[in-house]
């Protein structure tokens, strides 16, 4: 009697049965659907209401402005809004993918509301043409808007993620269109967004960004006066203008269906019923046609909308929700009436086992084979019920066949079990999302959880959460800030409390974000008071300096040890307070100290100006200090850096800053008792300069600043000024021996032979004659080198002297008087190629041998 009372519901379509359970009466009061616009958000979605002001209506004790409202599936109020805009009469509402409703109105327009009813910022409009011209008709899909104007133009936003308006091929007609159906951009072969015209001719125009497409011409009889195109976008359902349903491809290139209606007239609505049926809606008539056999129909004495599903169609009307859709096969082998397959002998079964009949292992027997498949059906008919008395039946029949069947999966009922308990607790008046098991699936546990979440169900959202094994953390997230913005008269510390309470619950939770929500709320101390519990010190320290907590930033910044986070805070810092202060604040703490003064040191060669602008407060910061030598040694670094500038040259007046950035250096470190060293450096180097500086615009070459002192004299030598090369000498309290070797090198260099003469006869030479001799060799002047070489007083000197310049019979004499062995062995190889010289060593050596001996 079950089977009866079930599949008497049923209607049969050609070969399939279809059934229309009413999922909600609908509770809402003053909503006439005839009156109103409506836009119903598929996946179970809100629905929206506003008073439609292209019609004229009677108004009882309604107030005269109109209000949007917002209703779950289920018809309870969620959120109201007055509707104040202008721009002309709301041409078209729908819901987008992520629940935002769109309202366009006639100058092209956008309004989007949240499932809150609050306006989202900013407005989109569809251009200054649609604006001229006004918006005549709208169609949407998924998150997608295309909308014709009186001037019969076409404008399309592909997605409101980025909201771009972009005008579409001007299809050239010259009236409006009957009709206009979209297929979206997934589906078709440009994957760009193609709009289908019904017009006048035995055609339709296909439209698209780039041209013009004309389809159906040798298969159409007549202009299309409605149609849709299925959910995969393959094919297009429509009705003709003599009253014929038409079944086609979409690229309407072949026939699929064409049978007749029994009106002539368009109906006022038409939509596929999943993938085998299409739905026609007349004043008080639903029509369902399949692809043969007798169409099936429904009288309704009060409007209703239609809102396509994925497997189905939910009938919204005046007074009730419901769900027409195919009756699944597995509930269909149940429920037929008659039927013996192996479920619904296992379904009997279970009817006799609770009376206690023996008939109930009768059944068993007979479908001890099929067991398994028994049992899969069931547990599938179950998913697909509404009805949860009916789920819990079938359930429990598969649950009895299992115990008798040892290769099923055993979690395949608890798989079911869990999916049902989610369903049913959203599908329950209170909540209104009546999804199917299809639907859920398509739409995944966690998109839900995100629309439970909107829609502030929180504690549901985290019932399921937890159920399912899922992230909590988005949940309690959402929480957190939704209870942040209701609450503004909760006192900061008491709100904590309630905050505290049930964020620890998720471990790894970000404190900041919710933190960083407060602030936005004008919460700031709850802000400060939320932060402190962030472990992360990456997010922790950007929030405390948005919310002005400089200085405890600074302090968790250096305590985590992050140098990054320490930079980021010193330069917010920076930016905000006075020098002093600011100086202050780093003292006191060594690495944060540390790593500015490690950054103002730094001198990026491109940016010239703020790298003095750093030195510059760098030297404040240590004179505040009292690192005078840390400024010293900045200005002696910028009088260095001051000599690299292309204008520090041929006596520029640069020089004379550089010179007092140096004098300045050195009065710093004569302050302190520690480095005598640098203060003496400074103030020689800071004469030097000043010399050098003197000589160059007296010679008019750029040659000598930055220079060493020996370099100074050994050019002033070069250069014939041997009076200046003697005032450096003084100055700087050369030494004789130092003297004499830069003088003499000096000369050789310039090859004034008679002057180096004459300066070895001044007086002893302090060095010796072995420098003269060097510097002649070195020049390659060996008649001039011949004039030294006797006056070594070393014989060994003289020696190798000797070699060096050739002269091997003198080598010899010189290295006999040394009586050297080792020294006439060296030798000997020095004139290995000079059998004679070789002869005269040996002897030498010999006799010196016999001598020893």
């Amino acid at each position: 009697m079950a089977n009866v009372s079930v599949a008497a519901e049923w209607q049969l379509l050609y070969n399939r049965y279809y059934r229309k359970p009413e999922l909600y009466p609908m509770p809402w009061k003053h909503v006439d659907l005839a009156r109103t616009k409506v836009a119903v958000a598929p996946f179970g979605g809100p629905v929206a209401v506003i008073r439609d002001d292209s019609k004229i209506v009677q108004l009882h004790a309604e107030s005269a402005l109109r209000k949007l409202r917002l209703f779950s599936s289920s018809g309870r109020p969620l959120a109201d809004a007055v509707w104040r805009h202008s721009g002309g009469r709301l041409i078209g509402m729908s819901w987008t993918d992520d629940q935002t409703l769109l309202c366009v109105v006639q100058d092209g327009t956008v309004y989007r509301y949240d499932v809150h009813a609050n306006l989202l910022e900013p407005n989109l409009s569809l251009g200054k043409e649609c604006f001229e011209d006004n918006v005549a008709d709208c169609a949407f899909w998924g998150n997608g808007l295309v909308c014709i104007t009186e001037a019969n133009q076409l404008f399309c936003i592909a997605d409101f993620k980025n909201p771009r308006a972009v005008k579409l091929a001007d299809p050239l007609i010259d009236e409006m269109p009957h009709c206009m159906a979209v297929i979206e951009p997934q589906y078709t072969v440009s994957g760009n967004v193609e709009v289908l015209l019904g017009v006048d001719d035995a055609v339709v125009l296909a439209v698209e960004e780039d041209g013009v497409q004309r389809l159906g011409e040798g298969v159409l009889r007549g202009p299309l006066q409605k149609m849709v195109v299925s959910r995969d976008g393959k094919w297009l359902a429509s009705f003709t203008h003599d009253g014929r349903l038409l079944v086609t491809t979409s690229d309407l290139t072949g026939v699929i269906i064409e049978r007749e209606c029994e009106s002539a007239l368009p109906p006022e609505q038409i939509a596929w019923c999943g993938m085998d049926a299409v739905l026609l809606y007349w004043d008080d008539m639903l029509l369902m046609m399949g692809p043969d056999g007798e169409p099936v129909h429904y009288l309704y004495d009060e409007p209703i909308i239609l809102i396509p599903e994925c497997d189905g169609v939910r009938i919204l009307s005046n007074t009730s929700m419901e769900f027409l859709q195919r009756v699944p096969d597995s509930t269909v082998s149940i429920f037929t009436i008659g039927s013996t397959s192996p479920a619904a002998l296992l379904y009997d079964a279970l009817d006799h086992f609770d009376r206690r009949s023996a008939k109930a292992d009768e059944n068993l027997r007979l479908i001890r084979s099929s067991l398994p498949e028994a049992v899969e059906a069931c547990v599938d008919a179950a998913g697909h019920e509404f009805d949860i008395s009916r789920q819990q039946t079938l359930l429990r029949a598969a649950s009895y066949g299992q115990a008798f069947c040892s290769n099923f999966q055993r979690d395949r009922i608890q798989e079911m079990c869990k999916i049902l308990r989610v369903l049913n607790a959203v599908r329950s008046p209170e909540i209104g999302i009546p999804l199917s098991i299809q639907q859920y699936k398509l739409l995944t546990p966690s998109v839900l959880i995100g629309r439970l979440i909107n829609a502030h169900q929180h504690l549901l959202a985290l019932k399921i959460s937890e159920y399912l094994g899922m992230n909590q953390e988005v949940v309690i997230m959402h929480w957190a800030c939704s209870k942040i913005t209701a609450s503004l008269a909760i006192p900061d510390a008491a709100l904590l409390e309630i905050l505290l309470d049930k964020l620890k619950l998720c471990k790894g939770i970000s404190y900041a974000a919710v933190a960083a929500h407060a602030d936005k709320s004008g919460r700031r101390k709850l802000a400060a008071l939320l932060v402190e519990h962030e472990p992360r010190s990456s997010k922790q320290v950007p929030l405390l300096l948005s919310i002005g907590e400089e200085d405890i930033a600074l302090m968790k910044g250096t305590e985590c040890g992050d140098t990054d986070l320490v930079y980021l805070v010193l330069f917010h810092i920076w930016q905000k307070r006075q020098p002093l202060e600011f100086f202050g604040t780093i003292q006191a703490r060594p690495l944060a100290r540390d790593l500015f003064v490690t950054y103002a040191r730094g001198l990026p060669k491109d940016k010239v100006t703020f790298r003095f602008y750093k030195h510059e407060f760098l030297k404040d910061f240590f004179l505040s200090t009292g690192q005078l030598q840390d400024v010293a040694f900045l200005l002696w670094k910028e009088s260095w850096e001051l000599g690299k500038n292309p204008m520090a040259s041929k006596g520029s007046p640069l020089h004379g800053p550089r010179i007092k950035l140096i004098e300045k250096a050195q009065s710093l470190f004569a302050e302190t008792k520690e480095h005598i060293f640098e203060s003496k450096a400074a103030e020689e180097h800071a004469k030097l300069l000043r010399i050098q500086h003197e000589l160059e615009v007296t010679t008019k070459q750029a040659i000598f600043v930055d220079s060493s002192i020996n370099d100074t004299i050994r050019t002033c030598i070069v250069l014939g000024n041997h009076r200046a090369a003697m005032k450096v000498k003084t100055e700087f309290k050369v030494s004789e021996k130092r003297w004499y070797w830069l003088k003499v090198f000096a000369l050789a260099t310039i090859k004034d032979w008679v002057a180096l003469e004459k300066f070895s006869k001044e007086k002893k030479p302090p060095i010796g004659f072995r420098p003269f001799v060097e510097a002649c060799i070195e020049a390659d002047e060996k008649a001039e080198a011949i004039k030294y070489i006797p006056k070594l007083a070393d014989p060994r000197e003289r020696a190798e002297s000797y070699a060096r310049i050739g002269m091997a019979k003198e080598a010899a004499d010189a290295a006999s008087q040394a009586k050297d062995g080792e020294l006439l062995g060296r030798l000997k190889l020095t004139f290995a190629q000079n059998a004679a010289a070789s002869s005269i060593f040996d002897t030498l050596r010999d006799r010196l041998s016999f001598q020893g001996a």
